[in-house]
């Protein structure tokens, strides 16, 4: 079994050393992550055209190979692909994020963008993220200030529980597994729940303010404040996660839904192309 371990917080993060400590006994580890800070990068690769990432051979304790890419995790993850690495992977791992990725963050987060984009090499992925210590932040990524509050040691059991049994039988069809863990002593999390992601923000930024530089009075700062958005049922990633459980979400392919209520802008179209379709 070969895993493919990757992170959007760069290849010296903490939570990326856990995993992999995590996977090695599940089979050949492979890591390939950024070589800094990506995270909110999503599905982003970077300009490929304009631009060539470098690729850095790393030593990494409990991984077979490493290497650290000069861009974000789906970049990794599609190098990969390319088989710049060896073969192809069995499975993508990444993580551990520190901070859930619940509600809309799954649309910005690297973690889960790096899983996204194994589906489409045809591969499985499974995203872990740890919700940051209490005050610390709004359900979001944890200041870096707090990340040594994480128990990082328990998400990576969690972690180590599920992909084992995983990759004893993977599905045909590749998954994307979004799994969030509270920042709690195992003993102490309450269980699991397969969840709905939110469809709403986990954390609320407000009241915006630009502040001038003090080297540069043409450039600003944004400080804005950040509040726990509205409780959430514990069918909800949100929910359960602050609940205490482990929420589990299988986040589905784009698929094609008609759409009646834009039927005008479809007949925009009919009336410029007639009936092209």
């Amino acid at each position: 079994m070969r895993l493919l371990v990757t992170n959007d917080d760069g290849i010296d993060a903490p939570g990326i050393a856990y995993l992999v400590q995590a996977m090695e006994t599940i089979g050949e580890v492979v890591v390939v992550a950024p070589d800094r800070e990506f995270s909110g990068a999503s599905q982003s690769v970077g300009s490929l055209m304009h631009t060539t990432p470098s690729i850095r051979k790393r030593r990494f304790p409990g991984a077979d190979h490493a290497w650290a890419v000069s861009g974000p995790p789906a970049l990794c993850v599609l190098y990969a692909n390319l088989g710049l690495f060896g073969p192809a992977p069995d499975l993508v791992v990444s993580g551990i994020n520190p901070g859930a990725n619940i509600g809309r963050s799954v649309y910005h987060s690297g973690t889960l963008g790096a899983c996204l984009s194994a589906r489409n090499c045809g591969w499985s992925g499974v995203a872990i993220s740890q919700a940051a210590p209490v005050g610390a932040a709004a359900d979001g990524q944890a200041f870096v200030e707090t990340r040594a509050l994480q128990k990082w040691e328990v998400a990576a059991e969690v972690a180590h529980a599920y992909v084992a049994a995983l990759v004893n039988d993977l599905p045909d069809d590749p998954v994307v597994v979004n799994l969030n863990v509270p920042n709690e002593e195992l003993g102490d999390i309450v269980g699991w729940r397969v969840t709905d992601v939110s469809p709403h923000p986990a954390g609320i930024m407000s009241d915006p303010v630009l502040v001038p530089r003090d080297d540069d009075p043409e450039a600003f700062d944004v400080n804005v404040a950040w509040t726990r958005a509205r409780d959430e049922p514990d069918t909800t990633d949100t929910g359960a996660v602050r609940a205490g459980y482990v929420s589990i979400s299988y986040i589905s392919r784009l698929t094609h839904e008609a759409r009646p209520d834009v039927a005008g802008a479809e007949g925009a179209l009919a009336g410029l192309l007639g009936a092209r379709r």
